[in-house]
């Protein structure tokens, strides 16, 4: 496959999995982006997640790239061309990632540092980002009682491996399935809480930070369990929009607060993509943070792999290789 000629996945009603490829043009490296030739993505659920059930014929999914920047930014900004990179694409206002070439904007990209695998940099920038961002509405974490929901996905570990990195004094990881407990005690969880709903959490709390991706009757339970000026994150609704809670367990207690956190909001807000980016591949260079992948295969399997994530097949982070 030369330079000239791109491929892509795309959305396609026709095919049994609901993706199949596609020509595709090659980017430009517009002002502010650069052209990064893919050679791993990883998938995320909510991004697979629309594009088997909601997105339009045709279109591109992807977030999350690793590869090596092909042609510069131009003005001669940004990474240099053959420099490893980790990016994040935005498919609000670009296609997707899942490609053999995507442009990335500088903003939201940054280089690989000797000893990070190209899968490994491809899980950082959705799972890693959100968890950084989510935590970052604590404050200082040492010492604090931290909770976790939804702990044995992506976001999830890579949430419990950085509140134990920042000094957790507990780290609580409510869990679905006694299958996972392994998992996510190696991330840093000191204690488990089991079941669909939360109330083995309660005997651990209250809590100085919950985050929180699943929603629904857990999200309503999460918010009764915060300490004194305590803090829920959510982003996410894996067991369902609609939330009822005990309005007075969550004003009473005192300067309670519940966050939303939309990744784009804070990387356009709080701190770039590429900042993030850089200092989560230096943990993992570091050893410190050590992405947890379930999954790799070529971008061929695209199919099977992306329905058993959905399917719940595996926990940790899938990852697809672009072969040349």
């Amino acid at each position: 496959m030369s330079a000239t000629q791109n491929e892509a996945v795309i959305v396609d009603a026709a095919s049994n999995t609901k993706l199949s490829f596609a020509s595709v043009a090659i980017p430009e490296a517009a002002q502010g982006q650069a052209l990064v030739r893919v050679r791993a993505f990883s998938l995320n659920r909510g991004e697979t997640k629309r594009a088997l059930t909601a997105a339009p014929d045709g279109s591109r999914p992807g977030w999350d790239v690793a590869g090596v920047i092909e042609q510069q930014a131009p003005g001669g900004r940004g990474p240099a061309v053959g420099t490893r990179v980790v990016g994040l694409v935005n498919t609000a206002i670009a296609p997707g990632s899942w490609a053999r070439f995507v442009s990335v904007g500088l903003e939201h990209l940054a280089p690989v540092p000797e000893g990070v695998t190209d899968a490994q940099a491809s899980t950082l920038p959705v799972a890693g980002l959100t968890a950084l961002h989510a935590l970052r509405q604590g404050g200082m974490l040492a010492g604090k009682r931290i909770l976790i929901t939804g702990a044995s996905g992506g976001a999830g570990d890579f949430a419990l491996q950085l509140a134990r990195l920042s000094g957790a004094g507990s780290l609580v990881a409510h869990i679905r399935s006694d299958a996972h407990e392994a998992n996510v005690r190696a991330a840093g969880a000191t204690e488990i809480a089991l079941g669909s709903i939360l109330d083995a959490a309660r005997p651990h709390g209250p809590y100085d930070v919950i985050i929180d991706s699943v929603g629904g009757d857990v999200l309503g339970m999460a918010l009764g369990m915060l300490a004194v000026g305590g803090v829920c994150v959510n982003f996410g609704v894996s067991a369902g929009n609609a939330v009822t809670f005990e309005a007075r367990e969550f004003f009473s207690v005192g300067r309670t607060k519940l966050y939303g956190l939309i990744l784009f909001e804070e990387l356009n807000t709080a701190e770039s993509g590429a900042v993030g980016l850089a200092r989560l591949a230096a943990m993992v260079a570091q050893g410190g943070l050590k992405p947890r992948i379930s999954v790799e295969a070529s971008w061929r399997e695209i199919g099977r792999v992306a329905h058993g994530l959905i399917d719940r097949a595996f926990t940790g982070k899938a990852v697809l290789h672009v072969a040349d």
